[in-house]
């Protein structure tokens, strides 16, 4: 567990935070619980399509540099996900209420912001989905996202 609340380490708000907690975190990776609840993005019987994992995935590596930036006295930033080299889940969909563990774990990282990330997701018996995730975190993120005015 973390000293932060969840919604102190992520750039979302209410129902858009997936993840409920961060079960630890150390220099290279972390864990996260979520419970699966309806919200937006779920199908008619509450469950989040299986897509939605890699979203789980994202917010976690999200909150490990939210952990990170914390730790350091520092404020959280932005960052994006990029993609995903390989996203493979082994169910049809998230079923609502099923309580499940999130883990990242940082294999490359460089100087310019881009990142590696090994991710599971599992229930209490199983792996979910797995995948591979890059991310960039800009050191400046409103001048990433500053649009420029048309000439």
């Amino acid at each position: 567990m973390t000293p932060w609340p969840i919604a102190s380490l992520l750039p979302h708000a209410g129902n858009m935070i997936l993840i409920d907690e961060v079960r630890g975190y150390d220099a290279d990776s972390l864990t996260a619980r979520a419970v699966i609840r309806p919200g937006p993005y779920s199908l008619p019987d509450g469950s989040l399509p299986p897509w939605l994992g890699m979203e789980l995935m994202a917010q976690a590596v999200g909150a490990w540099a939210g952990c990170q930036a914390r730790q350091a006295g520092e404020d959280v930033k932005l960052g994006f996900l990029l993609g995903t080299r390989r996203y493979e889940c082994h169910t049809g969909a998230l079923p609502a209420g099923a309580a499940v563990t999130v883990h990242v774990q940082r294999g490359l990282i460089d100087a310019s912001g881009m990142s590696v990330f090994e991710c599971e997701l599992r229930d209490e018996t199983r792996l979910l989905a797995h995948a591979r995730l890059n991310v960039y975190q800009p050191r400046d993120p409103q001048a990433f996202i500053q649009e420029e005015s048309p000439v």
